[in-house]
């Protein structure tokens, strides 16, 4: 993730997307040429959430050639560098261009980089010890595990999101818990990593809306990018040699996966419908075990199918009660105003 946090796989990393409802509607209330634009919306976000599970699968090649830090750097380098042509298309909405707005904007993007470091870190490091697609299921867990941070914030989940919560708990012990109660060091260390979205996707949602969305995510790539880059240097051999073999992962993973990837999931949830978005971006994981089937012959036990099947189930439910309760909110406002 930086991938939907990141985006990151993330994604973004992913940066917090406002879903807007369309307001052109026809007469039955339904928006004018609905249809074409839902079909529209949907296929872009099943594009992103494809590009980003198949990034599991980049992830793991990549590992083949280069250390994971020598990747997160060079990879997340070239998404900032994707994303600048948006910052340059970006309205001059005053905000983190002059002054003082401009330190905010990179104070902002220092934090959100760094805990971004840290959860691409311990994804990277993790995934050479396992599978794209246990990877992608157990980094997915960050959607289930951001309710909980939340009372740290006073934020109350709904029932409907503890549900999701209970079966992702049980889905991740079918799928990473061995029948002699252990762990898999590569689970265990990606597990780590879904706790940092988990932060990082709390951070998003605090310092998105102080300044530009397009704007932090550049910075805070780059920060992450650095960051990765200044520990590559220190405990992994760097060379161009190796760097140009893992060339074509390090394309994937950072001009589609960081880039257009993200790019589409800001254009398409615009107008997405939420219950739609949040199915299909819950897609990425499935999208890793194909990848990992398709390209690395991975394969899930049943064992291991049952544990995904009920984490994807939760995941789902988890989005779907986050929406349904942001709908009733905005219904309830509406009304009262």
């Amino acid at each position: 993730m930086e991938n939907r946090a990141s985006a990151s796989h993330a994604p973004m990393s992913h940066t917090s997307t406002n879903h807007a409802s369309p307001s052109n509607a026809s007469a039955s209330g339904r928006p004018a040429g609905a249809p074409v634009r839902i079909l529209k919306d949907d296929g872009l976000l099943l594009l992103a959430a494809s590009i980003w599970g198949f990034a599991f699968v980049a992830q793991r090649v990549g590992m083949r050639f280069i250390g994971p830090f020598t990747f997160n750097g060079i990879r997340f380098a070239l998404g900032s560098l994707t994303l600048l042509p948006l910052w340059r298309l970006r309205k001059n909405n005053g905000k983190g261009i002059h002054g003082q707005k401009h330190g905010i904007l990179l104070l902002y993007g220092f934090i959100a980089g760094s805990i971004l470091f840290s959860a691409a870190s311990f994804q990277q490091i993790g995934i050479i010890y396992t599978t794209a697609g246990k990877a992608g299921f157990i980094t997915g867990l960050y959607v289930v595990l951001v309710p909980i941070a939340g009372l740290l914030w006073k934020q109350k989940p709904g029932i409907g999101r503890w549900l999701g919560v209970i079966l992702a708990a049980v889905g991740l012990y079918f799928l990473s818990i061995t029948e002699q109660f252990t762990i898999e060091k590569g689970d265990f260390l990606v597990f780590i990593s879904a706790l940092f979205w988990t932060a990082h996707v709390q951070a998003i949602g605090k310092l998105s809306p102080k300044t530009d969305p397009i704007k932090l995510a550049t910075v805070q790539f780059a920060v992450c990018s650095a960051l990765s880059l200044v520990t590559a240097f220190a405990f992994e051999q760097v060379r161009i040699s190796t760097i140009l073999r893992a060339a074509i992962p390090l394309l994937y993973g950072g001009l589609l996966s960081v880039g257009i990837a993200f790019t589409l999931q800001v254009v398409a949830q615009k107008k997405a419908h939420p219950t739609h978005a949040a199915i299909i971006m819950s897609l990425e994981a499935v999208f890793a075990v194909i990848g990992g089937w398709l390209i690395l012959g991975e394969r899930l036990s049943p064992r291991n199918i049952l544990g995904a099947s009920l984490m994807l189930s939760g995941m789902i439910l988890a989005q779907l009660s986050l929406f349904s309760r942001a709908t009733k909110t905005k219904k309830k406002a509406e009304t009262t105003g």
